[in-house]
């Protein structure tokens, strides 16, 4: 009886003393942690932080028996009192040594950190920090009071960028509101005329039913200015706003009438009317927006215009870091207000996977939540500082089947389409970890060959390899017959809700970047594939017969493929190393390549050319000018990511789509190109002009971590993106004269940068709900004894103080130069108030 009781005994013990064992434990939310950086040594690429632990509670917290877990983009840290390593990605642990000691109550320890990579910007500081008990391991406490703060003294750097904006805004020309062009992005013709419409709640919109959409569409617009939905007649004519067909008109083109009668939009198709109507909206009068009215007086114009690109695009990382439904719909009211075509959709990465696929549940239960896990069987790790909580809501999160047919119906209906990324072979952790879930649960359920189906690694593989990105185990396996069963399954399972949404899905994007050397190398499943398949000779040969299947799955289904620029490309190795040329065998395979690679050094600066030059569709999607992540300057208070160099609005505003190194000015940390870097690139050849489809902007989400920050980055880049994919070359472009290209490019700027302050960014301010666009910091110098200060964007307000303090709304307006005697703070505000960052020139 005894030897029978003492198995359930010694389970009783075992839950009685863990539980004791958990009511021991410190209270969490007693502990504070300060990071404070102390160094940040930018040439020696290293920097120093100050962690401070102070125990607010009145138990004391102990010198070990716990893990504290973070995020960060290091790969070595280093303190006496504590062994940091990292777990995988950019998630790392800490744990205490023997140095560590005990903090009583109220104490305070303060551990130096050496880490090897400096912080460009306050974006990038470690983060998301949380604690794991030892006898807890399961559950994870997020560190609620956490600070993090600068003691670097930024301000000779800070105010060396100023003094360049100053030197740059002092360029830009202050042109008169009325002088300005009414329609963005500026139009193939345009011409003001005398007459003007006045439209009230009693004007009426004449369409057919063919136009009915747009016309809807418009008149919801104006009742968030009038209060009142315009009548839509689709039988009668008559005077108001008039929607006709023209056939002889190329298909997103349109013309605008405007007189004192009628508003007439003239179009071919549906798609034509709608740019025609957004041109329209452009017309008003920002102010509209913000100050509703009865009615809404709209200046006469005679407008033709069509756009340069087919393809306008930008790319929405959701993967990443997760934006709510509405965030998604708010942004195709933009996309579709400027003109842009297409969403690239990227759904799926390492770090989660946002779409519910029925067929697959598991990728939306695991794949689609991150916080603390010892194996991502529930969720998948922490990354980009989402903690230990499943529900933060930056980390996790999914679009339902129903959200995604929302957003697919939204976007049509604003003739945008969207464009599904399935991250592939690389970047797929979170759906590797999602089918690692669904093949244990079904092998505990005695099913082995449906746990087998849909598995996306080689169980035996023993390849070792880290990505970019830091992952160990984020590459599919494109020797088994699963990965592709898994490929087509989601495939199909897009295609059912695009027809469910009754919208086309004309592609698929499988990604294909950035795939670790090291990948498949001791993979049994490889090497059996390599032993049938006699054109397999190596490990760099998977890669063509992945994308041969991936083209054929897409092409039974009579869709086409769309990738990242290494799609394209055929890897050469020889005694010089390792160097890339266009892949002929795809060439005439109606690839559509995403081509970012043109940074300088890398002898990819014209890439986009060499690929479609082979006969590759070409989407312009090049980081040092469309990679809106990029912080906007070097500047410490800046959000953003800098390897490929820093980019403000100039940077799209200048790109020259068929000869864009003709313009290009700095290297990727931000200095001044040198020219012999791109001396001897392949020109675009006539044929190549042909195969260049469309310019996109994408907008990784790393440091993403709420609307606030995705609208800061995404406005005002994204006009400019604007004005490059629908607007020809402007005349500077094509300039052979550099005194007289310098000329024209100056008043083509300045007028640019008028409209979007005087026009475009008063109009975010309410449009859809309102943007909060960055606000640029204003430039400063010292000129003969007094501090003068301009902004980049005309229309916005520039306050400053004189008693260090922050200027504020009430602030003095500066339109004089400040005398330099004592601390001046700059800021500047748009017209509700709200601020960008402030400079402060304080005397020596």
């Amino acid at each position: 009886m005894i030897k029978k009781s003492f198995p359930f005994l010694l389970v009783l013990f075992t839950i009685m003393n863990f539980t004791w064992a958990q009511t021991k434990h410190f209270d969490v939310n007693n502990l504070s942690l300060k990071l404070t950086l102390i160094e940040n040594d930018q040439p020696r690429r290293s920097s120093k932080f100050e962690l401070s632990f102070t125990n607010k509670g009145q138990e004391s917290f102990p010198a070990n028996g716990w893990t504290l877990y973070f995020n960060g983009n290091i790969s070595k840290m280093e303190a006496p009192e504590l062994t940091a390593s990292l777990v995988n990605g950019d998630f790392h642990k800490i744990i205490p040594t023997d140095k560590f000691k005990t903090i009583e109550a109220g104490a305070t320890q303060k551990i130096i950190l050496s880490t090897n990579r400096e912080m460009d910007n306050f974006s990038e500081a470690l983060s998301g920090f949380y604690l794991v008990w030892d006898n807890a391991p399961k559950q994870g406490f997020n560190i609620k009071d956490f600070e993090f703060i600068s003691t670097v003294d930024n301000s000779v750097k800070e105010l060396a960028i100023s003094n360049v904006a100053f030197k740059d805004n002092q360029l830009i020309k202050d042109i008169a509101a009325e002088k300005l062009n009414k329609i963005f992005p500026t139009p193939l013709s345009y011409n003001e005329t005398k007459g003007s419409f006045t439209i009230n709640g009693s004007t009426t919109i004449f369409s057919s039913k063919v136009f009915e959409n747009e016309a809807i569409l418009f008149s919801n617009d104006l009742n968030s200015i009038l209060g009142k939905k315009l009548k839509i007649d689709t039988e009668g004519k008559g005077k108001g706003i008039i929607l006709d067909s023209d056939p002889g008109l190329a298909k997103e083109a349109y013309k605008l009438l405007v007189t004192n009668e009628t508003i007439k939009v003239t179009a071919s198709s549906p798609a034509g009317i709608f740019y025609g109507l957004q041109s329209l909206k452009s017309l008003i009068d920002p102010d509209y927006w913000s100050h509703p009215s009865t009615e809404i007086i709209i200046k006469g114009v005679d407008v033709s215009d069509e756009p340069r690109f087919g393809f306008r695009g930008f790319m929405m990382d959701v993967a990443r870091n997760f934006q709510q439904k509405q965030e998604v719909l708010k942004l195709i009211d933009a996309m579709a207000l400027y003109k842009f075509n297409t969403l690239h959709f990227h759904f799926s990465d390492d770090e989660g996977w946002r779409i519910e696929i029925p067929a697959l549940p598991e990728l939306t239960e695991v794949g689609s939540k991150r916080g603390h896990t010892l194996d991502d069987k529930k969720n998948i790790v922490p990354s980009y500082g989402s903690g230990a909580d499943v529900n933060n809501t930056s980390g996790s999160g999914y679009y339902t089947k129903a959200d995604f047919i929302e957003i697919l119906k939204y976007a049509d209906a604003h003739h945008i389409a969207v464009i599904p990324e399935i991250e592939t072979p690389g970047h797929a952790r979170a759906a590797i970890k999602s089918m690692d879930a669904r093949y244990e649960r079904l092998m505990k359920e005695g099913k082995k060959a449906e746990a087998e189906e849909f598995l996306l690694r080689d169980l035996n593989d023993e390849s070792v390899y880290r990505s970019v990105q830091h992952w160990n185990d984020n590459v599919m396996n494109v020797a088994l017959p699963s990965t592709y069963k898994f490929l087509q399954t989601v495939v199909d399972e897009l295609a059912k809700m695009y027809n469910e949404a009754g919208v086309p899905l004309k592609s698929v994007h499988f990604g294909g970047d950035e795939v670790p050397r090291g990948v498949w190398t001791k993979s049994p499943a490889v090497q059996r594939l390599m032993e049938k398949n006699e054109n397999i000779k190596s490990t760099d040969d998977l890669w063509y017969y992945y994308f041969e299947k991936v083209n054929d799955l897409l092409k039974s289904r009579q869709l086409y493929l769309s990738g990242w620029e290494e799609i394209g490309m055929r890897k050469i190795r020889n005694e010089g190393g390792v160097r890339y040329i266009a892949n002929t065998e795809f060439a005439n395979e109606n690839f559509h390549t995403d081509v970012w690679n043109n940074v300088a050094g890398t002898g990819n600066e014209d890439l986009a050319y060499r690929l479609a030059n082979a006969g590759y569709k070409v989407v312009l999607t090049c980081v040092t000018n469309f990679y809106l992540d990029l912080a906007y300057n070097k500047s410490f208070k800046e959000i953003g990511q800098n390897w490929g160099g820093y980019l403000d609005i100039n940077k799209p505003f200048d790109f020259i789509p068929f000869d864009y190194m003709k313009n290009m000015k700095e290297d990727d940390r931000g200095e001044p190109l040198n020219k012999e870097i791109i001396k001897g690139k392949t020109p675009l050849t006539e044929i190549g002009k042909q195969n260049i489809v469309g310019i996109q902007a994408p907008l990784w989400s790393e440091m993403i971590k709420s609307p606030q920050r995705f609208e800061y980055l995404l406005f005002p880049k994204l006009l400019a993106v604007a004005e490059r994919a629908w607007a020809k070359d402007p005349d500077w472009a094509n300039e052979p004269s550099p005194e007289k290209a310098s000329e024209l490019y100056q008043q083509a700027w300045s007028e640019f940068v008028n409209i979007i302050g005087k026009r475009e960014l008063p109009r975010l301010n309410k449009y859809a709900g309102g943007f909060e666009y960055r606000i640029p910091t204003a430039g400063t110098s010292v000129i003969n004894g007094k501090i003068e200060a301009n902004v980049q964007i005309p229309g916005l307000i520039i306050r400053y103080t004189i008693d260090g303090t922050e200027p504020t709304q009430q602030s003095k307006i500066y339109t004089e130069p400040v005398p330099y005697k004592k601390t001046v703070i700059f800021k500047v505000f748009n017209s509700e108030g709200r601020s960008g960052n402030s400079i402060k020139i304080s005397r020596p």
